[in-house]
């Protein structure tokens, strides 16, 4: 018989016999080798080659099938995840195939070339990952991370000994001025009583303020007509008196000029008024007008919020230098509707516990939660008369 016969005769009895059992369910677990193999060498028309397949995932169990001459494989997709980090805070992972439309190419996902786009928890979050590995993420609303550690249990502490204790400030204070005045008038006495304030404790501006109301001084044509050394001689010891009987003069002249006596009704135009600063505005705005467009930062707002860690300069950790830049700190996070209460409760508070000089860390309820409790050094005074005992 002829070879080519020969080799025809033993491959259709080869062909004829029966499979086993075992070779039936004969499995081949697939690698990474193994499965470019098949995908490659394959020539059924059934056999298609399934882009959303995970290969390095599948599942040992389950591997290719070899059966009745047709090669097939099978393998489990495994649902991509990833972590959006906002502001060194970890989200919860996320099935990516919940929120990315169409399939993801493995060889992108491997390498972080996905772009994502998703909505957790009412934040809008665009989220990208570069080839560089370098994650920027865009949030709607103002982040948390930045709100000072146990900041509303702080503020709730200091409200509660508030209560408990009258401070200067809620008797005498610049908001206090010209009560019982029409509303034109009382706004005058509040711009005069914020420009006397500055430097000056708040029973020495009020006692400075009546005296003025008592002589007729306190609108603006009873000052335009009186001369400096009047005023001044009125409302001494208010500190840097002669200077301000000046600034008096020259706002009185302003008011009755452009405003028909009454005041400014914007800031900007309130800061254009001789000795008038950040503070003495915002507190005019918040007092005269009803118009709270910032904090009022004194010496006892600033002090404490940096005591209590809630202000900084800006990309630093280090300590505000000036009111202005704690009004802007603390501008950043606190809520709007605490900017106006805020001043009256830290003022009274820096008057009778948190005093500038041998604060009363001892007494005060939040001192568990203040870093700065129990670090003020004495004065050298007081170090003093302790060395002499």
């Amino acid at each position: 018989m002829p070879p080519s016969l020969l080799a025809q005769a033993l491959s259709a009895r080869i062909s004829l016999l029966p499979l086993s059992s075992h070779a039936k369910t004969l499995r081949m677990s697939v690698t990474r080798r193994s499965s470019r193999s098949l995908s490659s060498e394959a020539e059924s028309p059934s056999s298609e080659f399934d882009p959303n397949l995970d290969f390095q995932h599948l599942e040992p169990d389950k591997g290719c099938d070899v059966s009745d001459g047709e090669k097939r494989f099978y393998g489990r997709k495994k649902r991509a995840k990833r972590i959006i980090e906002v502001d060194g805070e970890t989200a919860k992972e996320e099935s990516a195939d919940k929120k990315v439309s169409g399939p993801i190419d493995i060889e992108d996902f491997a390498y972080h070339k996905i772009n994502l786009s998703a909505t957790s928890n009412g934040i809008n979050i665009s989220a990208s990952f570069p080839t560089h590995k370098t994650k920027s993420t865009h949030l709607s609303i103002k982040s948390k991370a930045n709100l000072p550690a146990n900041w509303e249990a702080v503020f709730d502490g200091i409200r509660k000994m508030r209560l408990a204790e009258d401070a200067p400030v809620d008797t005498m204070g610049c908001e206090k001025a010209g009560l019982s005045l029409p509303p034109k008038e009382r706004r005058f006495a509040v711009l005069v009583s914020s420009l006397l304030s500055s430097q000056t404790k708040d029973a020495v501006t009020n006692g400075a303020i009546k005296r003025l109301s008592d002589k007729g001084l306190l609108d603006a044509d009873a000052i335009v007509k009186s001369d400096e050394a009047t005023i001044a001689g009125v409302i001494y010891p208010v500190g840097f008196y002669s200077r301000k009987a000046h600034y008096l003069k020259k706002v009185a002249e302003i008011c009755l000029e452009k405003y028909q006596g009454d005041i400014p009704n914007s800031l900007n135009e309130l800061l254009a008024l001789p000795g008038v600063g950040p503070k003495m505005a915002h507190l005019v705005m918040n007092v005269g007008w009803n118009n709270v467009q910032g904090i009022c930062v004194d010496t006892h707002v600033h002090r404490i919020c940096n005591r209590l860690g809630w202000v900084s300069r800006p990309g630093t950790r280090q300590k505000t230098s000036t009111p202005e830049e704690t009004r802007v700190s603390l501008e950043t996070w606190l809520p709007k509707d605490l900017w106006d209460p805020i001043n009256p409760l830290l003022v009274g508070f820096g008057q009778t516990v948190c005093t500038p000089l041998r604060p009363q860390c001892g007494s005060c309820g939040i001192n568990q939660l203040c870093p700065s409790a129990f670090k003020e050094s004495a004065s050298p005074n007081s170090k003093a008369k302790r060395s002499q005992k």
